[in-house]
């Protein structure tokens, strides 16, 4: 079984190509540190990806950046840029895998994305709750569009303690890892 996992340099692609590697296949693509380059905010880049891995059974997301905005600002804070940026990376970027991956993907294959906790309990840097929640949409329409040639899942995870960590947040004391969990 090949996989592609998309993200494979970042915190949680590099878990997961560890857990799948002893069993699988794993091709690793990222924008730097894996063996395939990819920055999916760039449709050629993705175009470029798929070309050079080939046919996949399935095709795993973990990449995607959206900004916060400063440190959860209100949403009349958050500029323009900031959502722009957050719809063309992380949304976008994941469509976009989808889309242009089709005809990689062998017929019965899947394709997991990832959403995250602030899709279904939203707080203040309204960026990131908006394409959580269009991830998860768009994974919705999509696996019904594409039901009985693959499956399309997408994933939620829960806070990681690293990433409140890059934003200035203390894991042992934050309230977001009290009210969802790390």
């Amino acid at each position: 079984m090949r996989i592609l996992v998309v993200g494979a340099a970042g915190l949680l692609g590099k878990e997961i190509v560890g857990l799948l590697s002893a069993e699988r296949e794993v091709i690793g693509a990222s924008r730097k540190g894996s063996a395939v380059s990819v920055d999916i905010s760039d449709k050629q880049s993705i175009l470029a990806m798929y070309k050079q891995v080939g046919t996949v059974d399935a095709m795993v997301c973990v990449a995607g950046t959206a900004k916060f905005g400063a440190k959860f600002a209100p949403l009349i804070t958050i500029t323009d840029d900031d959502f722009a940026f957050s719809l063309a990376n992380k949304l976008m970027g994941q469509a976009n895998l989808v889309r242009y991956g089709v005809p990689y993907i062998v017929q019965g294959g899947s394709i997991t994305l990832t959403s995250g906790l602030l899709a279904q309990h939203p707080m203040p840097g309204a960026a990131v709750s908006t394409v959580n929640a269009g991830i998860e949409a768009f994974g919705r329409a999509a696996a019904l569009e594409l039901q009985g040639m693959i499956r399309v899942n997408v994933v939620s995870p829960g806070w990681v303690s690293e990433t409140l960590e890059a934003m200035g947040r203390d894991p042992d004391k934050d309230p977001l890892i009290r009210t969802f969990g790390a």
